[in-house]
């Protein structure tokens, strides 16, 4: 992307459409001073959102999960996620939207009745590298120290800010998250799965697992296609682990080679999961033909 088209990226904030460069919150907005918010990343290929309703939803049960009213309807957020992504030169794009609770004096308790801040934006949407695809990814796992409603697409992300720096010293792209029982939860920015004795197995969902939309079609292809998918807890030690796999918006699903310095089945990229990939990227491109 050129120098201009970098200058002409357009924000949506509270009402209007401004210039990326100019958008700003007030500095007693809740979500700046406590967290105090949701979000959801959309993905767009050609022009068509890859399962917008199903983000929308979500949008909606955050928002009513932590009681911040929705800035608007569902119909008019999707009428402002199409604009926002219009505004933008980016063919394939992630829409990110956050609602925070508004601003107000800094308070712990809500004070009156706010007016919810809605911002909404575009960004060329990241895809991982080729190689990086060819050799799969390296993880650790660390102990849950997250909140306990995972659920809830919070904002607040200090955990994962954490983890991803831990998976960084490591030399790791990811990090995942275990239960008191060594049960594989979710990553840092993405959720994982695994196949265990021929069957796509990762956890079912609860308050330790954000339900990814991404992991959603990845289990919908799966089964499509005729393969066995159980959502049960696992732990990377159970003896017919032969592939692991984590999925994301911006990732489909990329293949993970090793975790914690133990490698996965043969040490490369399995066929069950780029069979799974490909599946989805077969259902990603019909979308910028539609």
């Amino acid at each position: 992307m050129s120098s201009s088209a970098q200058q002409a990226l357009t924000a949506y904030v509270n009402g209007d459409f401004i210039p990326l460069e100019d958008a700003t919150i007030h500095i007693e907005d809740r979500g700046f001073q406590f967290a105090d918010g949701i979000y959801e990343v959309i993905a767009c290929f050609g022009g068509n959102f890859l399962d917008l309703q199903a983000h929308l939803d979500r949008l909606q049960r955050s928002c009513e999960g932590v009681r911040i009213p929705l800035p608007c309807s569902l119909d008019k957020m999707a009428t402002l996620v199409q604009e926002t992504y219009d505004r933008n030169p980016f063919e394939d794009a992630m829409v990110y939207i956050q609602v925070t609770r508004g601003a107000a004096p800094r308070s712990h308790l809500p004070q009156g009745k706010l007016t919810p801040t809605l911002i909404i934006t575009s960004r060329v949407l990241p895809k991982p590298s080729n190689e990086k695809i060819a050799t799969g990814i390296k993880a650790i796992t660390l102990k849950d120290i997250r909140w306990k409603h995972c659920e809830i697409k919070s904002i607040a992300l200090l955990a994962s800010v954490l983890g991803k720096q831990e998976a960084a010293l490591k030399q790791a792209d990811e990090a995942f998250w275990l239960d008191e029982e060594g049960h594989m939860l979710e990553g840092c920015a993405t959720n994982i799965l695994a196949i265990i004795d021929g069957v796509l197995v990762t956890h079912p969902l609860d308050h330790q697992v954000l339900g990814g939309i991404t992991r959603d079609m990845a289990i919908r292809v799966a089964k499509k296609h005729g393969l066995s998918v159980e959502e049960r807890p696992w732990r990377l030690d159970e003896s017919g682990l032969t592939e692991a796999m984590m999925s994301s918006t911006t990732n489909a699903v990329m293949p993970i080679y090793c975790i914690d310095e133990k490698i996965i089945g043969t040490g490369k990229p399995g066929a069950t999961t780029m069979q799974i990939r490909n599946w989805m990227l077969e259902a990603m491109d019909a979308l910028r033909r539609v």
